[in-house]
């Protein structure tokens, strides 16, 4: 992908540079890529890499350092209208307008995670490339959609695997411990200190800090996790001496960070500092095309005795898939698990999976002459497309989810008899039973009715 360096300040202030280089190097040595005439500049400053992630600045030990948006930074992934300066000079970056296509994951799970939907596999893809790395990563999401699981899988997948995963709850801990709950605190410190205790960071030394909740963390320990982030070294409360902490960072929130940065209540430098990838958890009614995927997961860890597995119909299915969700893929299982518990002829049945404390949902699912299938397929392909999706990616999300829908209807009108369905539809029976397969809408058994003349 092509880039912009624009000096815009400064001793070479109109020097321009447009480059699609794996490497760039900046500073006075007429072999750098962006060669600068400043003396206060080194003769190889700093240089930008690109990598999967996008352009890396990394700075090459220079005497007066690399700012980035006034911010010192040593190692730093670039983002849109950044302003770095070196030396005397400011440069603008900017990155071409061409799309960068990331190849969907041919994988439907990554760790804990599951899903087959296009959304989910553009995040496994995202993942896959990142988790070996150390770079920090940012987990959004609503409640329940499996933030703790991508911390837990990132941390699986790379290299620090076999050192500690700490999980530090910003949402957990009162205010006014937190900064002795992160960084440690010797003896003394405060009221009750009687013995030095060591922090979050120092207890994952060598593994992985998940901060759970970030947008929790009080706006005045703010800049004190930004140090920490940036130079790496805790000071205990109550200390003098700096602690090393080699760790990496994941850090997750239910909250919109970027409007809370607007907003004045979560400080920019330290959103940039923890979003050098960003990850977004879509919601479970967002990728109700997983749902079938999800439910028969969720029963084959139920531990039932041969014979005795709970089964779930089309119409169970159709039924899950128009609600909502609120709580998300936690919601799903919790209700999945009580309805197999309480299950009668081993059939999972919906009257348990959605109790009155549904409201309206309730009438909306039962109701005979409510919407039979997966229109919130369509609707949650719909609701996909507010991203900045490209056209072939869109095109494919709303053919799938029209496909669902209209085989998920299909099916439930013949209840499952595979060739009555192929003959409403006008195709043959093994086309069918491809795209039944291709949906994974096709279940063992269900051919058992089926009459013979497809």
């Amino acid at each position: 992908r092509t880039f912009t360096l624009e000096v815009i300040e400064g001793t070479d202030a109109g020097r321009r540079l447009v480059t699609k280089e794996r490497v760039t190097r900046i500073g006075t040595h007429p072999d750098c890529e962006l060669a600068l005439d400043d003396g206060t500049t080194s003769r190889f400053h700093a240089r930008i890499e690109v990598d999967p992630a996008g352009h890396r600045l990394l700075d090459e030990e220079s005497k007066n350092g690399t700012f980035v948006n006034d911010l010192r930074a040593n190692d730093v992934y670039l983002r849109p209208g950044a302003r770095i300066r070196i030396g005397g000079n400011v440069i603008r970056y900017q990155p071409g307008d061409e799309e960068v296509q990331i190849e969907l994951s041919r994988q439907h799970r990554f760790g804990q995670m599951l899903g087959k939907s296009a959304a989910m596999r553009e995040i496994f893809a995202i993942l896959e490339r990142v988790a070996p790395t150390d770079m920090t990563v940012l987990i959004e999401g609503e409640s329940g959609t499996g933030k703790e699981l991508v911390a837990d899988a990132l941390h699986a997948r790379s290299k620090r695997s076999s050192s500690p995963l700490v999980v530090f709850d910003c949402s957990a801990v009162a205010p006014n411990l937190i900064e002795s709950e992160l960084f440690g605190h010797v003896k003394g410190a405060f009221t009750g200190a009687s013995a030095a205790r060591a922090g979050a960071f120092e207890r994952a030394d060598g593994g992985t800090l998940f901060l759970d909740e970030i947008g929790e963390l009080p706006l005045d320990l703010q800049p004190k996790l930004l140090r920490a982030l940036e130079k790496r070294v805790v000071t205990p409360v109550g200390g003098d001496r700096p602690v090393k902490a080699d760790v990496r960072i994941v850090a997750a929130t239910n909250r919109n960070l970027q409007k809370e940065v607007e907003d004045a209540t979560f400080r920019q430098d330290l959103y940039y500092r923890l979003a050098v990838i960003r990850v977004v958890l879509p919601p479970l009614r967002r990728r109700v095309e997983d749902i079938p995927l999800l439910v028969r997961h969720f029963l084959e860890d139920i531990d039932a005795p041969e014979g005795q597995r709970v089964q779930v119909g089309y119409d169970t299915i159709v039924k899950l898939q128009r609600h909502r969700w609120p709580g998300n893929v936690r919601e799903l299982r919790n209700f999945v698990e009580r309805a197999a518990m309480l299950a009668t002829d081993n059939r999972l049945e919906t009257r348990y999976l959605m109790p009155p404390s549904f409201g309206d949902t309730q009438s909306k699912v039962d109701a005979p002459d409510a919407a039979p299938v997966a229109d919130s397929g369509v609707e949650a392909a719909l609701a996909g497309l507010e991203e900045d999706l490209p056209f072939k990616d869109a095109k494919a999300r709303l053919v799938e989810a029209f496909e669902r829908a209209y085989w998920t209807r299909l099916l439930d009108r013949t209840r499952g008899n595979i060739s009555a369905a192929a003959r409403v539809a006008g195709i043959h029976r093994k086309s069918a039973e491809y795209l039944l397969k291709k949906l994974d809408l096709r279940r063992d058994g269900d051919a058992a009715d089926d009459d013979d003349d497809a």
